[in-house]
Order: structure tokens, then sequence, then C-alpha cells
């Protein structure tokens, strides 16, 4: 954690900048190793060029930010205390009474908390830390692949539940409860984001919310889920038919697969991110189906499941090695029901590695 400190300090350093102030839970966890959901509580980091960071948290979880290892100043504050008095002596101690060039997280900061800056420095000018801080998290150490590869594995596990508990009868829900006391009981107290489990046409909906809606001989089903492993997630999607399969399900499911097959050849280092949702959309549009893929090939994943680079097609950056994202095609027919097939990628120097192993070939389950 000390080495991030040292770029970032480094990078403010080299852009002429009085000081950080970084107060994501997730931007702080990457620098301080510290995992901490404050609420409304003040939570964050101040970096400087030239000094030793100190940590904002709740006086609660002090003995916290200690046991993952901060070796540097903690400031603990009461929900009777005023935490930014005690950051304006923190920072008078450094000798700092004067801020021209200030850099936050602009993207999620308050409004009110940058107002408490301003009014400590009514001559400060805020800069955005997000573009230094992505390009950080962006390729990933082997520590961090070791933690992506293990939440892969466990939601593996998660899929193969869900997949084992499919009876007819059975509601979304039930299935979805199955699978997540599956995961508590191997350790996973949280889930990356919301578990879906769809069941026939509710499976055509890209973000539909599970009910009570009971399994029928012919539904498609799809899972997407994913664990949060150590502070790192994982995000799977499958689909697979209960009983038996029509000709318009085996049609989808078909094109689906191949899209997502065909990108996943595409990935590797130099490869312009835009290109792989183009190649994906292209399969899809040309069967026919492009009004029905309505978002795009993947996201970023790490410490957030869904975290930089977007996998748009107007995306001009390049692959790099080290880099993790998903790739997930998907089809969505109303009344009808959807295929999407997703897994975590990791860029390797000469390709890919998929990290997420689950089958994807279609099964029909009896």
């Amino acid at each position: 954690m000390e080495k991030r400190i040292e770029q970032f300090s480094k990078w403010l350093q080299e852009t002429e900048q009085t000081f950080a102030f970084v107060h994501s839970s997730a931007n702080v966890f990457y620098l301080s190793n510290f995992n901490c959901e404050p609420h409304e509580r003040l939570l964050g980091i101040f970096i400087f060029p030239d000094h030793e960071p100190f940590l904002v948290c709740p006086g609660m979880e002090v003995s916290q930010a200690r046991d993952a290892g901060w070796k540097y100043e903690i400031i603990g504050h009461g929900d009777a205390d005023d935490p930014w008095k005690m950051i304006q002596y923190a920072l008078t101690d450094r000798g700092i009474t004067k801020a021209d060039h200030v850099v936050i997280e602009k993207e999620t900061l308050s409004y009110a908390r940058a107002e408490q800056i301003m009014k400590m420095f009514p001559s400060v000018s805020l800069h955005s830390a997000e573009d230094k801080l992505h390009q950080l998290r962006l390729i990933k150490d082997e520590k961090e692949l070791e933690i992506l590869r293990k939440a892969a594995e466990l939601a593996d596990f998660g899929v193969e539940t869900g997949v084992n508990a499919l009876r007819e009868g059975c509601t979304e829900m039930e299935v979805l409860a199955t699978i997540e006391y599956e995961l508590k009981k191997k350790g996973i107290r949280e889930m990356s984001f919301s578990t879906m489990v769809l069941f026939g046409e509710k499976s055509g909906q890209p973000h539909g919310n599970p009910g009570n809606r009971k399994l029928k001989k012919g539904d498609f089903v799809l899972f997407d889920l994913g664990v949060v492993l150590d502070g790192y997630c994982s995000d799977i999607t499958r689909t697979v038919a209960f009983q038996e399969v029509n000709d318009k399900q085996k049609e989808i499911y078909d094109i689906v697969l191949k899209a997502q097959l065909e990108t996943l050849e595409l990935s590797k280092p130099g490869t312009r991110l835009g290109d792989l949702d183009k190649k994906a959309r292209d399969i899809i549009t040309n069967a026919g189906y492009g009004d029905f893929f309505p978002h795009r090939i993947g996201h970023g994943i790490g410490i957030d499941v869904h975290e930089y680079p977007s996998m748009s097609e107007n995306n001009n950056n390049f692959l790099k090695e080290g880099m993790t994202y998903t790739i997930e095609p998907g089809i969505y027919l109303p009344d009808i029901g959807g295929v999407r097939i997703e897994d975590d990628i990791l860029v390797t120097s000469d390709g890919f590695e998929t990290l997420t192993k689950f089958p994807k070939e279609l099964q029909i389950i009896r």
C-alpha cells in the first residue's frame, strides 16, 4: 500500500498540487487496505507531495484501520465532533495554511464537503483525482489477481449451486436464497450486487428483479451474480434451459455464445477497447437481433464490480496486460426471454485468461 501512496504523492508533486483528499470507500481501500463503510460519517485520506499522509475515519473504526496496516496518523472522530476542525489542525501542523490547488474525487464528493475545503482555503482551485486513480487501479498486481481468481471460483460455485437448485415450481427467490446461503457457508459476507435469478420471460429483462415467478418447463433461467472477497469483486452470468428448449431459444443462445467467444479472441494487448463491443454487436446485428442488445459489451472489474474502463464502442483506449474486465453480450426478447453469457477476463502478455470457468455451452437442466 505504501507504494500506491508514494505513486500518488509523486503525481501531486509533478502536477504542483497542495494536497489531495480521497474519500470514496473503494479508493481509500486501494490506497490503505482499510475497507470501511462509514455511512454518513466522514472517511478519507489526505495525501501530500512532501508530507506523510493521514487518515480520517469514524473513531469506532480506528483499530480496524491499524489492523489493516495503516501506519501513519489517524484522526478518529466521534459523532459529536467536527472532523473538519480536526483536519484543519492536522493541516496546520504540516505547515499548510494556504492551498491553491487541491485534488478531490469530483464525481462523488458531495458539494457540502467540497464547501468545507473551500471554507478552509477560500482561494482554492479543485481538481479531479479520478483519472489518476483510474490509471493506478487499471493494472492489477499479482496479489490482486490471486484474489480475483478466487472470487471468480466462488462465482462459478454460485451458478453451479443455482443450477442444482432448479425444480419445477420453485421460485426465483427460493433459488436465489439457496445460492447466497451456500456462499455464506463458504465465508462470503457480501455479494458484488443484488443477485439475479430470472425465469422465463423475465430473463428478457437485462436487469430484472427476482420475485415469486415459478419455474416452468421450457423456461430460460438467467443467473447473474458475484461475490466480494477480500475487497475484490467477481461477476458472472449464465443462462440455462429448464427441461426443454425451442428453436428460437436455441437460435439466440447460439448467437450470443458465438458473439462472446469471438469477442474473447480479441482480448489481447493492443486491441482497441471499442473493437470488443463492435465485434459482438456486429455478430448480433448481422443475425437480426441488434435492437435487442441494449448494453455495452462489458466493464472493468476489481474493487468495484463496475469500474474503469467502460467497454463501450466509443472507447479508443487499448488493452494492456494486467487489465481485468467482463465480456457479456446478450439478446433479450420481450415476452420470450433472454440470454446473456458473461465472464471475467484478464489480459495476459499474449492473450487472455478467463477467470470464470462455469461451462458456457447450452445446458438443458432435466
